[in-house]
Parts: C-alpha cells; sequence; structure tokens
C-alpha cells in the first residue's frame, strides 16, 4: 500500500481499529491457515496492522515476518504484541521462495487494480514450493473510497479466482461473508486459501 491518504487514515485511527479488531485468539479463517502452512514454518503477514495476528501466529510456533505501510500500525504490533514488525509498501516484498505461508487479509485491497497482478506474480515468486496464500478482499467492481478516505479496490470471486491462476496459484477454499468495517459500513467479502 502506497496510497498517501489511506495510509494517513490508519495512522489516525491505528488504536480504534487495534481495540475494535485485533482479536485474542485465531478465527476460524487464521486456524484454516494455519493448518494448512507446514509447522513452524516461515510466513509473512502483509499489511499485519496492529499485529495480532502475527503475534498469535508466532505464539503456534512459526517464524513470522511482519510488514506494514502504516508507522502506527507498526508501533502498535512492536509494543502491545511484541512483534518485530516492519515498514514496507507492498512494492517491498522482493525475494524468491522465502516463504512456507504469506498471510494478505485484508490488505492488497489497498492496491489499485492495475497493481494487483504485479503484486500477486511477486508474492507468488517469493513462496516457497508447496506454500500457501491467504488473501481477504471486499467484493465489488472498480475502485472507491470509503467513509473515511480510505482507498478500496473491489474484486468478484471468478475475477479474483482468474487473477490468483494467472499468478500461478491453485485456489483450494472459498469463504464468503459480510461485516461491518472501520467505517461502519457493512461489506461483503471473499477469502481464499490458495496452493503456490
Amino acid at each position: 500500500m502506497s496510497d498517501k491518504e489511506t495510509i494517513d487514515v490508519y495512522n489516525a485511527r491505528a488504536a480504534t481499529y487495534a481495540d475494535t479488531f485485533a482479536r485474542t485468539k485465531p478465527d476460524a479463517d487464521l486456524l484454516a491457515f494455519m493448518d494448512a502452512v507446514i509447522p513452524k514454518g516461515h510466513i509473512l503477514d502483509l499489511g499485519c496492522g496492529p499485529g495480532n495476528s502475527a503475534a498469535m501466529m508466532q505464539a503456534a510456533g512459526f517464524t513470522v515476518e511482519a510488514t506494514d505501510a502504516s508507522p502506527e500500525m507498526i508501533r502498535i504490533a512492536r509494543e502491545q504484541h511484541k512483534v518485530g514488525a516492519r515498514l514496507a509498501t507492498f512494492d517491498e516484498i522482493t525475494g524468491t521462495e522465502c516463504y512456507d505461508g504469506i498471510w494478505a487479509n485484508f490488505s492488497l485491497l489497498h492496491a489499485p487494480k492495475a497493481d494487483m497482478p504485479r503484486h500477486l506474480s511477486a508474492l507468488r515468486k517469493a513462496l516457497k514450493p508447496g506454500g500457501i496464500f491467504h488473501i481477504g478482499l471486499k467484493i465489488g467492481d472498480d475502485a472507491d473510497r470509503d467513509k473515511i478516505g480510505r482507498l478500496y479496490s473491489y474484486y468478484q470471486e471468478d475475477e479474483l479466482k482468474h487473477l490468483l491462476q494467472a499468478a500461478g496459484f491453485t485456489p483450494r477454499t472459498t469463504r464468503l461473508g459480510a461485516e461491518p468495517g472501520l467505517d461502519g459500513t457493512v461489506a461483503p467479502f471473499i477469502i481464499v486459501l490458495s496452493d503456490g
């Protein structure tokens, strides 16, 4: 993520976000991801937010590299969850066969749609053979800003699966749902777990 307005929103509302969305126990999606990744594997938490998911993965025995584009989110991850998170945009994720799993839970939805194929290709390259990729996005068309100024790129299920397959991923499970976000709007979402 490199959209300044979106990063500014997360910096200003990081504490509220952490209080509202930071779980202390893994939800079903995180459990499914951890079950799919090899035990004690190396995981990238892409867009880690306040770091609670990274902390739960660490507690489960994984080595976790956590990144986010918001300095305030990084601060909370380090101070509250003792996660060694680092400041990085999606474009700064490079490397070949580095990770056994990549957790991109509602982070890549802030990337411009035109950039998604490039980001997915870089993430596929960074994933080890047999690695696991989790992605969560909001369902819809095109892109827009929400009520508090964050940039969102929306995807339909077929569109997302086509992008994943084009990047070299093999989708294995899909979950659809709807939940309120930081702006209070209930929005439909899609979560796809894929093999690398």
